[in-house]
């Protein structure tokens, strides 16, 4: 993996669209955004044709990608939400703009394309940190999330990575600017869930299960058999609240394709269980993390009976929120309880 070379303040940083234009349809949450940016990081943002422009077309959207890297005075690229189609076009991105030009990224759930494309060429990302989710948090940014933003923004080396006390996935209507003032319900964390006996370390690659279940399912090129001797899984569910048989399948799939006897370790982000059209009460969300901790537990240890799980951690479509560095070294001591990761 090539080395990304850290921001400071004044940098001026890309804020793009790959996926949803999110910007376009919530532009109150899109501008908190970028005046915790700007405030809280000291970062320039820099928008892109079709950074705001809804329905942007596949080739515009790659154009606005290369030119954000190709830009020498952009330091970093943050996207402004998720989507569901990066899957369409991602695999015709040319790879000499991002190789000539490699510079972080940060970005979550259909973004799992563009962090996979990076990892392949031997850039590493960051998996979280988008700007309408994490950075336009109502009320106020979670300090736990700012923390690691800063280390993954600032900071060089390892860190240890630790379990948030609380937890958030219930929304507020971003419709309404109303909320924008306002704090979102928080409930006491159960903390990581650990199995697993022997101490180990890789390199992180993953992302939204979904996205990764289309990665499967369309033939996308991903790491080798042989790159996941070196690979700690890193995985999580997004807002579509996905059935654990669902979960279940498309680790069986992973497992069924070699890939999960050869994984070093597995993280697992607390699964999102609530949404607008999906609201569930305490009980009935504890009860469904509790089934996909089980299945995916289940399904991993009939193809890797002595790999560390961690599951339940503060990644993915849960706040506060860790940017998991995405290629980067993870080390897992299972003995003390204790996770590293290199920033």
């Amino acid at each position: 993996m090539q080395h990304l070379q850290k921001l400071h303040p004044g940098d001026k940083v890309a804020i793009l669209s790959p996926s949803f234009a999110a910007p376009g349809k919530w532009p109150r949450m899109y501008d908190l955004g970028l005046t915790r940016l700007r405030e809280l990081f000291g970062l320039v943002p820099v928008e892109f044709p079709t950074t705001k422009q809804i329905g942007a077309s596949r080739e515009d959207r790659s154009r606005d990608l290369i030119a954000a890297f190709e830009d020498t005075s952009i330091k970093g690229v943050f996207a402004s939400l998720g989507g569901d189609d990066q899957i369409t076009y991602i695999k015709h991105l040319p790879t000499e703009p991002f190789t000539s030009n490699p510079k972080p990224f940060f970005g979550f759930s259909d973004n799992t394309h563009f962090a996979n494309f990076l990892w392949l060429q031997g850039i590493p990302s960051y998996y979280g940190g988008a700007i309408l989710t994490q950075f336009a948090m109502q009320g106020a940014m979670d300090d736990y999330t700012i923390l690691y933003l800063k280390k993954a923004l600032f900071e060089e080396g390892e860190s240890e990575l630790v379990s948030s006390e609380t937890y958030n996935d219930i929304g507020l209507n971003w419709d309404d600017p109303i909320t924008l003032n306002q704090r979102r319900i928080y409930e006491p964390s159960e903390g990581w869930i650990w199995d697993g006996a022997h101490n180990t370390e890789g390199i992180t690659w993953g992302g939204c299960l979904e996205s990764i279940d289309e990665l499967l399912r369309h033939s996308i090129s991903m790491p080798t058999l042989e790159d996941f001797d070196n690979i700690i899984l890193m995985t999580e569910t997004s807002e579509e609240i996905p059935s654990s048989d669902y979960v279940s399948r498309v680790y069986r799939a992973l497992g069924e394709r070699g890939m999960l006897a050869r994984v070093k370790g597995f993280l697992v982000g607390r699964p999102k269980a609530w949404e607008f059209n999906h609201q569930q009460d305490a009980t009935q969300k504890a009860e469904y993390r509790k089934n996909q901790r089980d299945v995916i537990r289940t399904i991993i240890r009939r193809y890797n009976a002595t790999a560390p799980i961690v599951q339940n951690m503060n990644f993915g479509h849960t706040d506060p929120q860790i940017p998991m560095p995405y290629g980067k070294r993870v080390r897992i001591d299972v003995k003390n309880r204790k996770l590293f990761a290199e920033f």
